[in-house]
């Protein structure tokens, strides 16, 4: 009798936790951290407040002032150096669009992309129509290099962790290898 009441019970345990699952869609921008690890509200804001300091600062407005146009940038890669998975591709992707919404400044592909771009571009040659082919040689340079770092520092007891990120972001003229700009972002998060 007792192994039937057992059986019975795992059974409507077993029962109760394979329920359909609820799904509620929810505004991209809402801020939702359910285990306060790094996630797309850090990433989001991270990139916009960096983004806003870096081109409020004079360097912007030197390029301007002695080249009379707006500079061109590439963003290399972000590095993650933290303790937990980070996608720095998201962060990337965030960061190109505060930059090119910005109006402020031009952004060329980097890496791997304008590789690919590349070898479209080499199919172009013997596949497309003459007056459709785009010619090699024509690739905008980049004026300034941006890169990266993200760090994490995790302090834990039985009950509570502080997550404590640093985001670490510079601009580096391509040219002459000076940095021009160097900004930080630091988050600092309480688990209970």
């Amino acid at each position: 009798m007792k192994k039937h009441i057992i059986v019975a019970v795992m059974a409507s345990f077993a029962l109760t936790n394979c329920g359909p699952k609820e799904v509620t869609r929810v505004n991209e921008n809402s801020t939702i951290d359910l285990s306060g690890r790094w996630n797309d509200t850090d990433s989001r804001l991270v990139a916009e407040q960096m983004l806003q300091d870096a081109l409020s600062r004079p360097w912007l407005n030197r390029f301007v002032e002695e080249e009379g146009k707006k500079p061109t940038l590439i963003v290399g890669l972000i590095r993650n150096r933290s303790s937990e998975h980070i996608s720095t591709e998201t962060f990337i992707n965030d960061i190109e669009r505060e930059l090119i919404n910005s109006g402020r400044v031009s952004i060329v592909q980097g890496g791997e992309m304008r590789d690919e771009i590349r070898r479209e571009r080499a199919d172009q040659q013997d596949y497309s129509a003459t007056n459709t082919i785009k010619r090699f040689g024509l690739e905008k340079g980049a004026d300034y290099f941006l890169q990266g770092t993200v760090n994490s520092i995790t302090d834990q007891n039985t009950r509570e962790q502080v997550i404590y990120y640093q985001v670490d972001l510079a601009l580096t003229d391509i040219e002459t290898n000076e940095k021009v700009w160097i900004g930080t972002k630091k988050i600092k998060k309480l688990v209970r």
